[in-house]
């Protein structure tokens, strides 16, 4: 979809240094061209030098006009989402991503319509339908191209089904319609924690918590005021890269000061954490974060050497004693690749069962809901392998006795951090009492044991030079 008034707006602020952009196929075959997607086997200087290694997903796109600047692209699911998001100042010198404030809205706006077309990839005819709508639906988002609501689900799909825009003009454009009856507030704090475990004196392991609060107010009013507020126990880590949804009306600007990039003072800010907010009228996250949690949940050694034409294994797992033992699932997958199927196993478990996949290229190692009472598990074996195939699993990073175990966990009703809404410091500025509903969660996030009895890739490159 293209917006003349904005190309206008763009051409005004560059003057004789603007770049037009391009028809559809000139752009597209540009776009491709950039992302390695055709031509990827020709060394192009300007897209393939060390020097031009891409760390986020904002592109200089060469055009017969000139580089477009920023092309915001990136792939999911076999899908490309691009934009071109607005620079309301001139691009010589380019300014910083971070002074773009067109980046973040085109970033929510193509991930809202990646939300919603993804679901539908494996049925070709509702793919196809959905397709169709997008362009009704992308006129009630991003009318005259300032998105007014990334929510692209709840959007309707038809221009039958528009309702008029509000009378109210307190009401603000993301409550796209109104709730009739009794008002209730659904919380939910997701936290989901990456790790990466070498269990070597000379490596340093690390694991980083990323949370969010997602929220549903049901709540009559075409602007009601909500405030919530998150609790940290005593001594527990404080939040950092806190990052707001645009309802929120206002926030303690030491609460945006704490960033993961610096490294903890005493003056850092440990909450509460308020935010005052005028709720969209379907779910959304009011805010992410993340935290340095002083231990990862599942402490854990893996130890593979290869003997002749067996490959000995050895895993064990550790759940800190600060950690609720109640899973919804936990298991451990112990991939093999670049290797045969495997045509004999020989293991013992302390715990739990031990499964191999259909492919005989992965063993499953369900440990289930609960650790025992010592919070240790073990698991010993042999493997051996046939010669291998096309379909079994290849990587060029996980080469001879590199290799890993991969963690799969979900808690319900815990935070790592110990983040909780207290119920009763929601308020609502509406008649009636509300239902107030809060839970939490915490998933694992490319949760990695690497084997210690062989090197693993690792980056010691810290976030800023």
């Amino acid at each position: 979809r293209r917006y003349p008034t904005v190309e206008i707006r763009a051409e005004s602020f560059n003057g004789s240094t603007h770049v037009p952009v391009p028809s559809d196929s000139a752009f597209l075959k540009a776009l491709l061209f950039e992302l390695r997607l055709i031509d990827d086997h020709i060394f192009v200087e300007h897209r393939d030098t060390c020097t031009q290694i891409n760390h986020s997903s904002v592109y200089s796109v060469r055009t017969e006009g000139g580089d477009l600047w920023p092309v915001l692209a990136f792939q999911k699911s076999g899908l490309i989402y691009a934009c071109l998001p607005l620079v309301e100042e001139t691009l010589e010198p380019r300014p910083p991503l971070l002074t773009v404030s067109g980046l973040s809205q085109g970033l929510a706006l193509l991930l809202g319509i990646a939300d919603y077309v993804s679901p539908s990839q494996k049925n070709e005819a509702e793919m196809s339908t959905k397709l169709g709508q997008l362009r009704h639906l992308l006129i009630q988002a991003c009318p005259l191209g300032t998105p007014l609501n990334t929510n692209i689900r709840s959007l309707n799909s038809s221009f039958d089904d528009i309702q008029e825009m509000p009378t109210d003009e307190n009401q603000p454009a993301w409550r796209s319609n109104t709730y009739k009856g009794k008002p209730q507030v659904n919380v939910c704090i997701t936290e989901k924690v990456k790790c990466m475990q070498y269990d070597k004196r000379d490596v340093v392991d690390t694991w980083q918590v990323y949370g969010a609060v997602n929220c549903k107010c049901d709540i009559e009013g075409s602007a009601p005021n909500v405030t919530l507020t998150l609790n940290l126990p005593t001594n527990g880590p404080p939040l950092q890269d806190i990052v707001v949804h645009h309802c929120v009306t206002s926030v303690d600007p030491a609460m945006l000061m704490s960033s993961s990039a610096e490294p903890l003072d005493d003056s850092v800010y440990n909450g509460p954490y308020k935010f005052p907010f005028v709720p969209p009228s379907d779910t959304f996250s009011l805010c992410y974060y993340t935290s340095q949690v002083p231990v990862p949940p599942i402490l854990g050694c893996y130890q593979l050497t290869e003997e002749g034409s067996q490959l000995k294994i050895t895993v064990n797992l550790k759940l800190h004693e600060s950690i609720k033992n109640s899973f919804e699932y936990c298991e451990a997958r112990i991939p093999f690749f670049n290797r045969g199927p495997i045509t004999r196993l020989e293991y013992k478990a302390s715990y739990g069962q031990l499964d191999l996949s259909r492919e005989k290229s992965l063993l499953v190692w369900v440990i289930g809901q609960k650790f025992p009472k010592s919070l240790e598990v073990s698991l010993t074996g042999t493997v051996c392998f046939g010669p291998a195939g096309k379909e079994h699993p290849t990587d060029y990073v996980c080469t001879g006795n590199t290799a890993y175990v991969q963690l799969y966990f979900r808690i319900p009703d815990f935070a790592l951090t110990g983040c909780y809404v207290d119920q009763h410091s929601v308020q609502i500025f509406v008649p009636g009492k509300p239902k107030i509903t809060a839970s939490q969660e915490l998933i694992s996030s490319d949760y990695y044991i690497w084997n210690s009895k062989a090197p693993a890739p690792m980056v010691y490159k810290t976030l800023f030079d």
